[in-house]
């Protein structure tokens, strides 16, 4: 049991590291925060693609008024729960890939083994909007109503997911992967 507070403890440290690293740099936290952006402007989007690609194709200069408009249509169908959600999906998904492109970097000068280990976390930033917006995007949209709490079941889903890789991956200038996690023994 003292293993498994030893092991939650230790998630929990790497976790706040990895939070905190888009705030080392103006560069970095400019990085997080145009991926936060862009994040969140694709997964309003994706919640009614078809306004959406009619909007855009009419006029690109209306995608203030499209976020604007979608924000309003799923702040009244998801509630203030939904909005909450899809911001902190944001969030994460901004300082994922802000860490993200540190682990490539140092990937590039390290070991394709590295490299493989940032492909979950990207994957996983991927997850909210696949779910609720591919499937409108696909016309299923029945498929939505009987999503239950109006697809913030898929938001929460991926909010754990990008935070269980965030906490295993830490901050990514003192990532390193375990001799043990191989089978070897010995010591980080």
């Amino acid at each position: 049991m003292n293993d498994y507070r030893t092991a939650v403890g230790d998630w929990f440290r790497r976790f706040r590291r990895a939070l905190a690293y888009p705030l080392t740099s103006y560069a970095r936290l400019l990085t997080a925060a145009v991926a936060t952006g862009a994040t969140y402007v694709v997964l309003v989007l994706s919640t009614f693609p078809q306004f959406s690609l009619q909007i855009l194709a009419n006029s690109p200069s209306r995608l203030v008024y499209a976020v604007v408009a979608l924000t309003r249509e799923s702040y009244l169908s998801a509630g203030g729960v939904g909005i909450s959600l899809l911001v902190a999906y944001a969030l994460l998904t901004g300082i994922a890939v802000t860490n993200a492109v540190a682990l490539v970097r140092r990937a590039r000068r390290a070991s394709v083994e590295t490299l493989a280990g940032v492909v979950p976390g990207l994957l996983a930033a991927g997850c909210a909007t696949c779910g609720a917006g591919v499937l409108g995007a696909l016309g299923f949209v029945g498929a939505m109503a009987v999503l239950p709490f109006d697809g913030n079941l898929l938001r929460v889903e991926g909010i754990l997911l990008l935070a269980f890789f965030l906490g295993r991956a830490g901050d990514p200038r003192t990532c390193s992967i375990s001799s043990t996690a191989r089978g070897e023994a010995g010591v980080e």
